[in-house]
């Protein structure tokens, strides 16, 4: 009874203040911390921390975050990343989720219920991100990114893109709400083969593109990118390639 009045009035608090939730961290290995929304401090996340949007989460070295979407599905970080969550709108049949993945590592596994659609998107400081399909992973770098697809599709633009189209709207009055700047997806270019035009960097990106499973697209600072089919079997071979999947696999 007294655990239940306790729930209660954290959830009454929570819509008091204005917080959204955007899920729980589960799976806290080593050291990894949370940043509260409109803090300067950073406090250790034990099991089942509940996290919300504009909140940061960081590990440390030899550290990951298995972080539950309150949707279902995952996002899953690795040692020395950085990763903001920025927006968390739950409806009936669809889920959006975005983050920002400032630096480090992340695995996304955006299963759903039969029915509903679970979009998660995930910003670096390169490239955009946006799932059509359940598995993906992303590698940021201040200079390059990397998106790998392992299932479905992943529609994928520059950052400097992204930037530009959000620049625009505003400029026509355009005002998201809340959390961060919604971007809109499409026209987007169907990739489904490992296509490789003209030579590695050699041709900036110029807007959404859509990569499917085996796929790798490699997006620098300057919007030039790198498109290919990446090396399933040298991959899997990664620890932690090997242990998303296993937890994948659960």
């Amino acid at each position: 009874m007294i655990k239940r009045l306790l729930h209660i009035t954290l959830l009454v608090c929570t819509i008091a203040f204005g917080q959204k939730e955007f899920g729980k961290i589960t799976l806290p290995l080593g050291r990894v911390e949370v940043q509260s929304a409109g803090s300067d401090q950073w406090k250790r996340a034990g099991v089942n921390k509940t996290v919300f949007v504009n909140d940061k989460i960081r590990t440390r070295a030899k550290s990951r975050a298995a972080i539950s979407l309150i949707s279902g599905g995952e996002m899953r970080i690795g040692q020395n990343s950085t990763l903001e969550l920025m927006r968390a709108d739950v409806m009936a049949m669809q889920k959006e989720f975005q983050a920002n993945l400032e630096k480090g590592n992340i695995w996304v596994s955006a299963e759903a219920g039969f029915g509903v659609k679970n979009n998660v998107s995930v910003g670096t400081p390169t490239a955009v991100a946006a799932i059509r399909g359940t598995k993906y992973r992303v590698k940021a770098g201040d200079e390059e990114s990397s998106v790998l697809v392992y299932n479905g599709k992943v529609d994928v633009n520059s950052a400097k893109n992204v930037t530009e189209a959000r620049e625009k709207q505003m400029r026509q009055g355009f005002q998201p709400q809340g959390g961060a700047p919604k971007f809109k997806l499409g026209p987007v270019q169907e990739v489904d083969a490992p296509t490789q035009v003209a030579g590695p960097y050699e041709v900036s990106l110029e807007d959404w593109v859509s990569l499917v499973e085996g796929m790798q697209i490699n997006l620098r600072s300057d919007g030039k990118y790198h498109m290919f089919e990446f090396n399933k079997e040298a991959d899997a071979l990664l620890d932690w390639v090997k242990w998303n999947r296993e937890l994948d696999a659960k």
